[in-house]
């Protein structure tokens, strides 16, 4: 299966490289016509399940060294944050796979699902292009520094759903309970979040997804998912709109704060 464009986008530092990589794998929104027209409802077309914007939120990293990867396509193409042999990673909880057939809310995705030979080929177009080209990214950096840290970034509507219930806090940071980066990424991310007077849970409900737990257990890899609340930076009823909200500006302001004090860290 061929799929055109590429399924990702890579941004190279626009000054010195630090040893520093994130990745942005829900903010694609790139449906093929065959797979928007099995979706299920009109609903679905609008991508409930999209971390809205985020490549434009975190579009200011380049400047800081700091080389970026990000989706194109939608998560309902695949979901680059799932294990490509569709193994659970919450087991006995809730979770959505490769290819998602339900909402977090528990709505169907699609009115005609793809078969699993299909799933197979987008995981094939879509899913190992993006990880060929992270895990190309991390080793050059390895190679050029001896160890690289990893930032999976994504953003996540406060409403309830099948995996917890109304989100208070507003920044979710996830290690796998410890086991994929050093306390001190951890706390420098807290700390730089909660300067700006966002507040932050650790490990609970997000751990992190197939990104964090699987290169944050390789040799000189340190890697942490960020989940950020949809309504720190944009109205989640109106995400069209997010780019020209007043938040969307002072958000971006924040990160840039906080991901300059993690650069000045690690450099």
């Amino acid at each position: 299966m061929t799929i055109s464009p590429a399924p990702f986008v890579v941004r190279r530092p626009e000054c010195p490289a630090i040893p520093l990589v994130v990745s942005i794998p829900h903010t694609g929104t790139l449906l093929p016509e065959d797979t928007r027209r099995r979706l299920a409802s009109a609903a679905m077309a609008c991508q409930p399940m999209t971390d809205w914007h985020l490549h434009h939120l975190y579009d200011f990293l380049p400047g800081l060294g700091i080389t970026t990867i990000h989706a194109v396509y939608s998560r309902f193409v695949a979901d680059l944050n799932r294990p490509p042999d569709g193994r659970a990673l919450y087991p006995g909880r809730f979770e959505t796979g490769l290819v998602p057939l339900e909402t977090f809310q528990g709505d169907p995705v699609f009115a005609d699902p793809p078969r699993d030979e299909e799933t197979r080929a987008l995981r094939d177009a879509v899913h190992a292009p993006y990880h060929g080209a992270l895990l190309a990214l991390l080793e050059e950096q390895v190679r050029a520094h001896g160890r690289v840290v990893l930032v999976d970034a994504h953003s996540v509507a406060s409403a309830a759903s099948r995996l917890h219930g109304p989100l208070k806090k507003d920044i979710y940071l996830g290690d796998r309970d410890g086991e994929t980066c050093g306390a001190w990424l951890r706390d420098c991310l807290r700390t730089g979040f909660e300067v700006e007077g966002l507040t932050v849970n650790l490990n609970d409900p997000y751990k992190g997804g197939y990104i964090t737990d699987h290169y944050g257990r390789q040799a000189g890899v340190d890697a942490i998912q960020i989940e950020m609340c949809q309504r720190v930076y944009m109205d989640e009823d109106d995400p069209g709109a997010a780019l020209r909200h007043p938040r969307f500006g002072l958000t971006r302001l924040s990160l840039t704060r906080v991901f300059t004090a993690l650069a000045a860290r690690i450099a």
